[in-house]
């Protein structure tokens, strides 16, 4: 067992609660995201024991996080929103330069890796006009609020594979995250349940996609994953807050941020 994907998955599970925040990104910054993505692909093919090792810790980790870490983080954004997000967009702006060490761009990127680069960004970063659609906790929960709810965990957990998509994010642009995180702080067991099938699959499904293209165009997979957590720091960015006191709070979490990146590199990415 690979205990210490604990603390890794509890990084990602905290990250994953935060709109605008993947969970994709910080599995690049832990130096995982690979042996991620081949892991969920091989726990569905006939040697899925040997992933157990990497998973489970990982998932423990995940899981402890947005169940403990959920009520925190929605009493941090309530309270103390733009200090919150600018910690995390130094997170992000962190992880850029073990983004490019990893994916070699000093010798193998070309021109057609920098157009990639600059598409990603600009899909992810095109988010930012996206309206959230967020009207509230679904109190009353009929057959087609589950399937919403599920459709919902589907495409949210797709994104979350993906560095520099948040699935919190598209949980508010479909309009049930507050729905969800209420579930899961209140523990609902209908909503985390259905939700939770509805993540599991789309976790499965878009972790086969992005294993094919790292398998057979690795440099450009990854010129578009980089393009995309550069788009993502668009959509985290909260703008600068009112007050003087929060500007200087807000410049104190980005440093935070950047300093809890670079040391988590250096530890994830030592030779």
């Amino acid at each position: 067992m690979e205990w210490k994907n604990i603390y890794r998955g509890i990084i990602m599970g905290a990250s994953d609660v935060v709109p605008g925040v993947s969970g994709g990104t910080i599995a690049v910054l832990l130096g995982i995201y690979d042996q991620l993505i081949a892991a969920i692909n091989g726990f569905i093919s006939k040697d899925w024991k040997k992933q157990l090792g990497f998973l489970i810790p990982l998932g423990i980790g995940i899981v402890t996080a947005v169940l403990l870490l959920s009520h925190l983080l929605e009493w941090l954004f309530e309270h103390y929103p733009a200090p919150t997000q600018f910690l995390f967009l130094g997170l992000i702006l962190g992880v850029l330069p073990y983004l490019f060490q990893k994916a070699d761009a000093k010798n193998k990127f070309k021109p057609k890796h920098l157009v990639l680069l600059i598409i990603g960004a600009i899909v992810v970063g095109s988010m930012i006009f996206l309206n959230a659609g967020e009207s509230g906790v679904i109190e009353s929960k009929t057959m087609s609020t589950y399937v919403l709810l599920f459709f919902s965990g589907f495409i949210a957990s797709s994104a979350m594979v993906l560095p520099g998509i948040s699935g919190s994010f598209m949980l508010l642009i479909i309009g049930v995250y507050q729905t969800v995180m209420t579930g899961i702080s209140s523990f609902q067991l209908d909503v985390i349940a259905v939700t939770g099938v509805g993540i599991v699959i789309g976790i499965v499904v878009m972790s086969k996609v992005v294993n094919f293209f790292l398998n057979n165009y690795y440099t450009g997979t990854f010129a578009i994953i980089i393009g995309m957590v550069i788009g993502s720091i668009f959509v985290v960015f909260p703008g600068w807050p009112a007050s003087n006191a929060l500007i200087l709070l807000s410049v104190g979490t980005f440093a935070l941020g950047l300093a809890i990146a670079y040391l988590l590199g250096r530890v994830e990415y030592k030779s």
